[in-house]
């Protein structure tokens, strides 16, 4: 398994909760995933593969990932340069009054989207989302372009669940998430890592493929978190990514922008500044900015969610189903885009469901054994 969340967390799980060895591969050269973050050479605390905040729902997942850190309450704010202005996002009652000019209630803006909605039969694109939901209007400024720099595809190419991933509200909440747990790791993502795997049953090998290394290692189980069709040797084809170039700029001064992120999804190459004092909090006199530019190449970050991918990843996940004691999962081994949570949840899971494998297997010899069977 990986490094990354997915694994790091079944790690921690097996060795402290069911006393297991594990050995922990991990092809980069750091623990943590796409969330590992480090001090730059300004001393400024930055997140390597662009911002990852921290936010769910679930008590279960907060709880659990607050054995290992501190918590730095934080709630991200996301504006977008449109039409020369800075506006929220997603889409509110500030945005439209900001944009327009206009002083609307909740109720009017609610009114406002409906005038403008151009309402679907079927709503299966990202494009069909966002027009059944606010019209044509707000979707070429908001989401047609950006859409199209972030996967190299209009949105009437891709899945409705893309741009069903942000709201729209008719209220002044400005907040990018209203999950009801919104943290950031006090001392960084990477120090939580380190305190998650600290346990004297976890071995970890880093800059390692585990396919080098596999055959002269003895294991029950076998964890993978890393992408599905090279498991299987690209049999079926190569699932398609996107990826991100991040070009990072430390600024002579305290500040740059007045919000953690601020996204470009108009005529830019890039599709947001990402400044991570914001998000980290952190008093410095400098500050550290990333542009995010999509790309084909580089690593994998983001499934294309679309009908022809699914069916090559259908085929791995038959395959993955006949592996024996081998578990996929994680965004790359499942082909999915997880939010963080998503992922400790996932892992949380499936600890439960090994352990009770477990104990059925264990009932199962005790059964044999009083018949006189041993199985080991």
């Amino acid at each position: 398994m990986g490094a990354g969340l997915a694994g790091s967390v079944l790690a921690e799980r097996l060795a402290s909760k069911a006393n297991k060895k594990i050995l922990l591969l991990d092809k980069r050269n750091h623990i943590g995933g796409n969330t590992f973050d480090y001090y730059n050479n300004d001393g400024i605390l930055v997140h390597k593969y662009g911002p990852h905040i921290f936010h769910t729902n679930s008590k279960e997942v907060f709880d659990y990932l607050g054995n290992f850190t501190e918590w730095r309450a934080y709630e991200h704010h996301v504006l977008a340069s449109v039409d020369g202005q800075l506006v929220p996002v997603p889409i509110n009652q500030n945005t439209i009054n900001t944009l327009y000019g206009l002083n609307l209630s909740s109720q009017q803006v609610q009114d406002f989207f409906n005038s403008k909605a151009e309402k679907k039969d079927q709503v299966l694109t990202s494009e069909d989302v966002v027009v059944n939901a606010v019209g044509r209007e707000l979707y070429e400024k908001f989401f047609k372009q950006y859409t199209i720099k972030q996967w190299a595809l209009d949105p009437s190419e891709l899945d409705a669940s893309v741009t069903a991933r942000v709201p729209t509200r008719t209220n002044k909440d400005n907040r990018y998430f209203t999950d009801t747990y919104q943290a950031m790791p006090l001392h960084g993502y990477t120090n939580m890592f380190h305190r998650i795997l600290n346990h004297p049953n976890i071995n970890i090998m880093l800059n390692t493929d585990y396919k080098d290394v596999i055959d002269a290692v003895t294991y029950k189980s076998l964890i993978y978190t890393g992408p599905i069709d090279a498991y299987f040797d690209y049999c079926f084809g190569k699932l398609p990514y996107r990826s991100i170039s991040f070009k990072s700029q430390t600024i002579d001064s305290e500040n740059y922008q007045p919000v953690g992120t601020v996204n470009y999804p108009m005529s830019q190459a890039y599709t947001r500044i990402t400044e991570f004092k914001h998000l980290t909090g952190q008093k410095h006199d400098k500050t550290s900015i990333v542009f995010e530019y999509p790309t084909a190449e580089g690593d994998p970050y983001y499934p294309i969610p679309r009908k022809e991918n699914m069916e090559i990843y259908n085929q791995y996940k038959t395959l993955a189903a006949s592996e024996p004691n081998t578990f996929f999962t994680g965004r790359l081994a499942t082909y999915k885009y997880y939010n963080m949570d998503q992922v400790v949840a996932q892992s949380l899971t499936l600890f439960k469901k090994i352990m009770q494998a477990q104990l059925h297997l264990y009932n199962n010899e005790m059964v044999h054994s009083s018949n006189g069977i041993k199985i080991s």
